[in-house]
């Protein structure tokens, strides 16, 4: 099979994790399949031990990617979720690889949020991953810059979702929030800051062509609609909901979807609403290319008006030279 071609069917069929992901003397709930050079094989099925053995045998022979197939990737998720602590906590783990299992399994778990936001135990979930992500920014000292590394700049609305919660957490360390207890609410406000979006269709969130008034008028609905979601669940703290409702809010009141100025806008609005347009202009959409970080934070800049100029001084020294992102 053409390599390209092979790399494709593997995507679209099957979940590629690494070896470090999986906990030895645990039973895992789903089958592993390796690559044996032309196509995926089946490894182990589900339901039987991980052990030291089967862990040096398959470091013995270079493998140190598995794969998942996609009707088993949300078991495997809750494994992950089970386990992430550990992950995090261990000293064995190359610490871009642990930003790696970290990354992916936020956006995994966003997929289903989006899928259901209405499902209390997603948002629980969620909750139980920004504490983890918080516990991994704080504690570790290369974990943005190991976040970066592994971060996605293709446009998708979980994947747009999981990088303002990055950005958010890191501009939030960086500007001196250290209380764990805050940083879980707004990290939990920014990892479900779109979920409004769900409300709106696909056609008209990658529409290529310029939104007609009324396609505006329907986008400028979603951090209401966001807020009107995450109500029905009535989970989690109400300063959460801010970066929901105001993360398109600006300082000189231009923002939506009240138009309110820089009094009343929140510090974590404030912190969401530059992760956010500053992710959205680096990442590619399909109706656009990314800009990069450079030009990017000089746009935001030139309409310094609309952002909390500190805050924006910040997020750049934030993404400076020693970020390795500019």
């Amino acid at each position: 099979m053409d390599l390209d071609l092979k790399t494709k069917t593997y995507k679209a069929a099957f979940l590629v994790i690494h070896l470090e992901s999986l906990r030895v003397n645990s039973i895992l709930e789903f089958d592993l399949y390796i690559d044996n050079g032309s196509e995926l094989v089946l490894y182990r099925n589900a339901l039987l031990p991980f052990n030291e053995k089967n862990r040096r045998s398959l470091l013995d022979n270079n493998i140190k990617h598995l794969y998942v197939s996609s009707s088993m990737k949300e078991l495997y998720q809750r494994y992950i979720e089970n386990n992430i602590r550990d992950i995090i906590n261990d000293d064995g783990i190359d610490e871009t690889v642990k930003a790696s299992i970290v990354y992916d399994s936020a956006n995994l778990l966003v997929r289903e949020v989006l899928s259901k936001p209405t499902l209390r135990d997603n948002i629980e979930r969620t909750e139980e991953l920004v504490g983890n992500t918080v516990s991994f920014i704080l504690h570790k000292k290369s974990a943005f810059h190991n976040l970066l590394k592994v971060m996605s700049f293709d446009y998708y609305t979980y994947t747009h979702s999981v990088n303002v919660c990055t950005f958010s957490l890191a501009l939030a360390k960086y500007i001196g929030m250290e209380d764990i207890e805050e940083l879980n609410i707004l990290g939990t406000g920014a990892i479900l800051h779109d979920v409004g979006k769900t409300r709106i269709s696909e056609a008209i969130l990658n529409k290529k062509e310029p939104l007609t008034s009324e396609e505006i008028e329907l986008i400028q609905m979603h951090p209401q609609w966001g807020f009107e979601i995450l109500k029905e669940t009535d989970i989690i703290s109400p300063a959460s909901y801010y970066p929901i409702v105001q993360h398109h809010e600006r300082e000189d009141g231009s923002g939506y979807p009240k138009g309110i100025g820089c009094h009343e806008i929140h510090r974590f609005s404030k912190i969401v609403a530059i992760a956010d347009v500053f992710d959205a202009m680096t990442t590619r959409r399909v109706y656009r290319s990314a800009i990069d970080p450079y030009p990017a934070l000089k746009e935001m800049f030139e309409n310094r008006a609309a952002f909390n100029r500190e805050l924006l001084e910040q997020f750049t020294r934030l993404m400076g030279p020693e970020s390795g992102v500019l």
